[in-house]
């Protein structure tokens, strides 16, 4: 049993890192090579955690062979454009200038249904609203509505509003986030300092925030007793 244990957290890490080292993304965004990958870490890792007379390695190799052969293939396709497509594929247009491609639809095997679909995710429910559509490598549609059918943005009304920051969190849940104080070149005595003024301390702080303008903004820990 604590064999069994042990096995499984080993692997798990190996899976993790390896993950990790392929980058921040969400399933939905995987490229098809990530995607297989990722599928294969899970039966390789299944293997080994389950049956204990074969040997670790055996899981654990395959893993890191898969991930070098992610990082290759990733470093190739950042140098290569023609690679990066026989590997990636290209983006495509379905719809341009307001008319539907039925050729590429066809193509990639899409519907209209499907394209509906996309476009309902979207909040466009009439299809003569879309000037362009264009479906990622990632499978994921870009929709452009048309001039007419699109929101109003500062610019069009002739403003100039102030770009927003993120803030810098220096609290979270009790904690003093050092890294961010030291970003925003404030000392701790002087974070105490503004708890104080405010008649808390430090464990009673769920979130503080230090924004753009130089204000610090609290949310107090709920008494839930």
């Amino acid at each position: 049993m604590t064999i069994s244990v042990i096995r499984t957290f080993i692997l798990y890490i190996a899976v993790m890192l390896g993950l990790r080292l392929m980058g921040k993304r969400q399933i939905g965004e995987l490229q098809p090579s990530e995607l297989v990958i990722t599928i294969m870490f899970g039966n390789l890792a299944a293997v080994p955690m389950q049956e204990t007379g074969i040997p670790l390695i055996n899981g654990i190799a395959p893993i890191i062979t898969l991930v070098f052969i992610e990082v290759m293939l990733s470093a190739i396709s950042l140098k290569s454009k023609r690679f990066r497509r026989f590997i990636s594929g290209s983006p495509s247009i379905i719809i341009r200038r307001g008319e539907i491609d039925l050729k590429e639809l066809r193509r990639l095997r899409m519907s209209m249904d499907d394209v509906m679909e996309a476009l309902r995710s979207k909040d466009i429910v009439n299809i003569d609203d879309v000037e362009t559509a264009i479906l990622d490598t990632d499978g994921e549609i870009c929709i452009v509505p048309k001039a007419a059918k699109r929101p109003l943005t500062p610019e069009d009304l002739a403003l100039s509003p102030k770009e927003e920051e993120m803030p810098y969190t220096i609290i979270s849940d009790g904690r003093i986030i050092t890294d961010n104080l030291n970003k925003i070149n404030k000392s701790e005595k002087w974070l105490m300092g503004e708890i104080k003024k405010k008649k808390l301390a430090i464990p009673d702080v769920l979130l503080a925030n230090y924004t753009r303008d130089g204000k610090l903004c609290f949310k107090k820990k709920e008494n839930n007793n």
